[in-house]
């Protein structure tokens, strides 16, 4: 008796028993391209370069390109054993605070713990004030647990705590919770805001203005959306400021060929470094008013001001005090996160984003787009809820919280002090004061047969300076092309998050390299 064979092995059988191709039959090069992993043949696929998204090939995200892929392949080869010039790699490409290694807040992780397990509830080693902030969070859960979903807008109890918290920030101006949206990052709200924005075809196409150096999601963001983006430069003799006239000189260029709907500010700037003057706020906001453009407020470095005679004044605040002629007309949309600021818990992936005078049929096609994505992540929901409802004074854990977010923005200003200190000591390099946010932006002279050989190589010559700083001293900054910057100029932008020591560190290794290069290509 023979036993039946199971479909697999049937089909395995058949294919090893099949006679050989005839030459005739053998697969042309196109279809050998297309043969799975087993060598197995299938249909040409449907989905290839040619196919995709065109445009998704458009998009680019500096922060996260070569330059970092070469970084994670030089620590790979340092753990193999591989000899190079320098023993590790220094990142300073991204403003991941906790990879750097600034410490979390002690009181934060403590409710996170006792809201992720609840039986801890009963240990005796978590202050009172930390249980009874988890205790509230939890009763504001699907279940008693931050593993159920949310409300698409995000949990109630932390919406009405958001808005609680830009009532005090803003010096009373009321907030509504109906107009707070919980998010995963605020990055998730700027791409859904944009979403909501773009349309029309042609010369009606969505035209969005950004600031130029930028943070480069929005220039991704657009182009995945096939929006126009438009450029306006922020003015590097003048510490990065933003000019009126500026903005004026790119809309009208851009009504040309799109039309022109919205405009981005980042304040304090990513990648620049600057915190805008409330004359500037009010200035910009008079634009917004007289060019009838939806305001996008990105302010989630709201906490990291150092420089003296620096405040940072949020949009939102300036609109209403400046009075029903702008505060009851124009459209704002700005965003907070918990990952920068003191904070710095870039994986929890909180935020959420306010909207002012945004039309009611729109807000339900709103609250309707951030219910296909079910819900943000639970556990950033609560982290948030804690960042705008920290320990009180009369609660136990006050002293210490106050402590740990008072060191590390003492830190961040001490690094954004010396990191322009030192900068500016290296000839063919100038670094604009870190006024704010957690980035510098200093401006390099590369020679002009460095500039050759960047050509020659194909790539933009911030990026080949960028590349060789990598490979010979264990650097890893991210070019100026990827943020945009003036024709003819050349920038890095690095986060001054790394320890002191290893700030110190890195400055020195830029300035060795820097008078190297450039002697070598003198």
């Amino acid at each position: 008796t023979s036993l039946p064979l199971s479909p697999s092995l049937s089909f395995f059988l058949s294919l090893t028993l099949s006679p050989p191709l005839s030459l005739g039959d053998c697969p042309s090069d196109k279809s050998r391209t297309n043969m799975t992993e087993n060598g197995l043949l299938h249909p040409e696929r449907v989905l290839t370069l040619d196919t995709m998204n065109p445009n998704i090939k458009r998009v680019e995200y500096a922060v996260r390109g070569p330059i970092v892929q070469r970084a994670m392949q030089l620590e790979k080869e340092l753990q193999e054993g591989v000899k190079k010039p320098f023993t590790e790699v220094i990142k300073a490409n991204i403003g991941d605070c906790h990879a750097m290694g600034q410490q979390p807040i002690t009181f934060f992780r403590q409710v996170l713990a006792l809201c992720s397990y609840p039986e801890l509830l009963n240990d005796n080693k978590f202050p009172e004030d930390a249980k009874d902030r988890a205790r509230r969070i939890l009763q504001a859960c699907g279940g008693g647990s931050i593993g159920a979903y949310s409300a698409s807008q995000g949990i109630e109890l932390v919406r009405q705590d958001v808005s609680r918290y830009i009532v005090r920030r803003d010096g009373g101006v009321p907030s509504n919770p109906d107009n707070i949206y919980l998010s995963t990052g605020a990055s998730d709200a700027i791409a859904t805001m944009l979403k909501l924005l773009v349309s029309g075809e042609g010369p009606t196409r969505t035209g969005v203005m950004i600031s130029i150096p930028q943070y480069p999601l929005y220039s991704a963001a657009l182009a995945d959306l096939g929006a126009i983006q438009i450029n306006y430069y922020l003015d590097e003799s003048n510490n990065w400021s933003l000019a009126v006239g500026e903005l004026r000189r790119a809309l009208e260029a851009a009504r040309k060929h799109c039309n022109p709907r919205a405009l981005c500010v980042i304040n304090p700037g990513n990648p620049t470094g600057q915190v805008q003057s409330r004359q500037c706020i009010e200035d910009v906001i008079r634009f917004a008013a007289e060019e009838n453009l939806f305001l996008m407020a990105d302010e989630v470095y709201q906490d990291n001001v150092y420089a003296e005679g620096c405040q940072f004044h949020s949009f939102k605040k300036v609109l209403f005090e400046m009075g029903p002629k702008y505060s009851e007309k124009v459209e704002l949309a700005s965003f907070h996160s918990t990952s920068k600021c003191y904070m710095g818990e870039c994986g929890f992936r909180g935020g959420y984003m306010e909207v002012i005078n945004l039309d009611p049929a729109v807000k339900a096609q709103l609250t309707k787009l951030v219910s296909v994505r079910l819900c943000p992540p639970v556990p950033g929901q609560a982290l948030l809820d804690l960042v705008v409802n920290p320990p009180q004074p009369d609660e136990p854990s006050y002293s210490t919280f106050m402590n740990e977010r008072t060191a590390v923005l003492a830190a961040l200003a001490e690094k954004a002090r010396m990191t322009e200190e030192i900068l500016n000591k290296v000839p063919g390099i100038r670094c604009n004061p870190v006024q704010g946010a957690m980035y510098s932006f200093p401006q390099i002279q590369i020679p002009h047969k460095a500039i050759e050989e960047a050509k020659e190589k194909g790539q933009a010559p911030d990026m080949f300076y960028c590349m060789t700083l990598l490979d010979e001293m264990g650097i890893c900054v991210v070019p100026g092309s990827g943020f945009g910057q003036r024709d003819g100029t050349y920038h890095f932008r690095m986060t001054i998050l790394p320890p002191t020591d290893k700030l110190k560190i890195f400055l020195a290794k830029v300035k060795e390299f820097h008078q190297r290069f450039t002697e070598r290509y003198s």
